[in-house]
């Protein structure tokens, strides 16, 4: 029998590459970090990726016709035939991605809801189980998510603040070209597949589901594509982003995540599955990624240098699934140096109540003198947040299945000290890089709201990821480079077992 190989990096390699990683922390603690990820630096041959689809809300819908139900998968290892020579051994098949919820997973150990919505998180775990790598713990993939910003009011799809709401008049700010404008995408796969030394695949398609993508991707049409390659035993997987726009699907979203491996990720109040074995807290843990922006999507393109998402309750507990009581919290750096700071002193009701600095000093968006207002773009509350300072914006109750609060920053010389951009066209086109992001230090002292006298949360940040939000604008490309992606924490964390790992 063949072997598998799922790297051919040199042992001492591996080593240093999880283990003899020194930072320093927040407040200057230092000392060992280690990968929080399954696949540290995305360095692994035999690559785990999958992709997700949702509507405006984070559900299904309705499944695009012939896709199935969207969740897939693209998970192997290389078997090898010996003098350097390799086969990749794929885990998931295509009638795996292929399956719909009409019908029943293989085997007799799943479940089989007849919904649409439950199918797709039944789904995802059915991928896991087969793209699953048995470390201690285990972890399944990283996982590349598109989002289809149309919401039709008339169709009660969407609940509101997390409680289910009847059809309304559509309203501006919320695009839709009519019936089914919240439709799945067409998703086109290409099975990894290894040529000379260099391994690639990729998935690509359309939220235009008339469309013939052999025609080519100009004109009206909406667009994505991911492709994946690398070298055998050399370097990373670098991920090939596009994404475009058009004038019937003009709100649209591509991320690539690394997710928590059990419970709940960021907006998905389901059972997940994903790639960060130990779930980072802050304010001890780091972010490195290397970002190549080529074309930045527009004006209206928030593209997220980091996007980083929890969930906990206005009362500090921990999420339970509850999409009433239950609040999804964000933080995002935006790096397009087109999006402004709507965080104003004549806007006090878009900035967060207050700043705090790396050295702990806080200071009130009312201090005209010393608040950093172009700091912010926008800052919004929790629509069920019972005594949020006044002014003050609440977040869209739509385009989540719970509560959101959304922290949006951009770059400032505040947040140097984290190893952030400081200013307007760092890490913009024509200017790749390699960061080093102190995301827990950042995320300890940004604002969240709780209600008055609870504790405070553990901030446990289940999903993590970068790529860009095109807002409201007809056919308008983005295309980036991601690779090196890895999360960093504190050794002493990952000796705590599942404490650490689970919000």
């Amino acid at each position: 029998m063949p072997g598998y190989v799922s790297a051919v990096l040199p042992l001492v390699t591996i080593f240093v590459l999880f283990l003899n990683v020194r930072c320093e922390g927040q407040n200057g603690q230092s000392g060992v970090y280690i990968s929080a990820v399954g696949d540290p630096g995305m360095r692994r041959d035999g690559l785990r990726v999958a992709w997700e689809a949702w509507t405006f809300c984070n559900e299904v819908g309705e499944e695009a016709p012939h896709m199935g139900s969207p969740r897939g998968a693209d998970c192997f290892d290389l078997a090898s035939n010996g003098d350097a020579n390799y086969t990749v051994v794929h885990h998931v098949s295509e009638a795996d991605n292929k399956l719909s919820y009409t019908d029943s997973f293989p085997g007799n150990n799943y479940t089989n809801p007849n919904n649409v919505d439950l199918y797709a998180a039944a789904k995802e775990i059915y991928l896991g189980e087969k793209c699953e790598v048995k470390d201690n713990p285990p972890w399944q993939f990283w996982m590349v998510m598109l989002k289809n910003g149309n919401l039709d009011t008339t169709a009660a799809l969407c609940p509101k603040d997390g409680a289910k709401v009847g059809p309304f008049n559509p309203e501006s700010r919320f695009p839709c070209f009519g019936k089914g404008c919240m439709n799945q995408p067409l998703v086109y796969h290409n099975f990894t597949s290894i040529k000379g030394n260099k391994l690639k695949g990729g998935i690509s398609g359309s939220y235009d589901l008339d469309v013939d993508l052999s025609q080519g991707v100009g004109g009206d049409i909406s667009y994505y594509s991911v492709t994946w390659e690398k070298e055998v035993g050399q370097g990373g997987w670098s991920f090939h982003h596009i994404l475009k726009t058009s004038k019937k699907y003009p709100w649209l979203m591509l991320y690539l995540r690394s997710d928590a491996t059990l419970g709940f990720s960021g907006g998905y109040h389901y059972d997940t599955r994903g790639m960060t074995r130990t779930i980072p807290e802050s304010p001890n843990f780091k972010v490195r990624i290397t970002v190549d922006v080529r074309q930045g999507g527009g004006k209206n393109s928030q593209f997220y240098l980091l996007d980083m998402g929890s969930c906990w309750k206005n009362s500090g507990h921990s999420c339970d699934g509850d999409v009433l009581t239950d609040v999804t919290r964000y933080s995002e750096m935006i790096i397009n140096p087109e999006t402004e700071a709507w965080c104003r002193p004549d806007r006090l009701y878009e900035c967060p109540p207050y700043h705090t600095f790396k050295n702990g000093t806080r200071v009130s968006r009312n201090d005209t003198a010393d608040f950093p207002y172009d700091a912010y773009h926008v800052y919004c509350s929790p629509g069920n947040a019972k005594h949020a300072e006044q002014p003050t914006t609440y977040c869209d109750p739509y385009s989540n299945p719970q509560p959101q609060e959304i922290m949006q920053i951009l770059p400032h010389p505040v947040w140097g000290e984290y190893g952030y951009p400081t200013k307007k066209g760092d890490g913009w086109i024509g200017d790749p890089r390699t960061w080093e992001l102190d995301v827990g230090g950042l995320s300890h002292n940004l604002y969240f709201y709780q209600d008055p006298g609870t504790t405070p949360a553990r901030r446990r940040w289940t999903s993590l990821d970068v790529g860009t939000e095109i807002y409201v604008s007809n056919n308008e490309l983005a295309e980036w480079i991601l690779s090196d992606f890895d999360i960093l924490v504190p050794a002493i964390s990952s000796e705590h077992g599942d404490s650490t790992r689970l919000i």
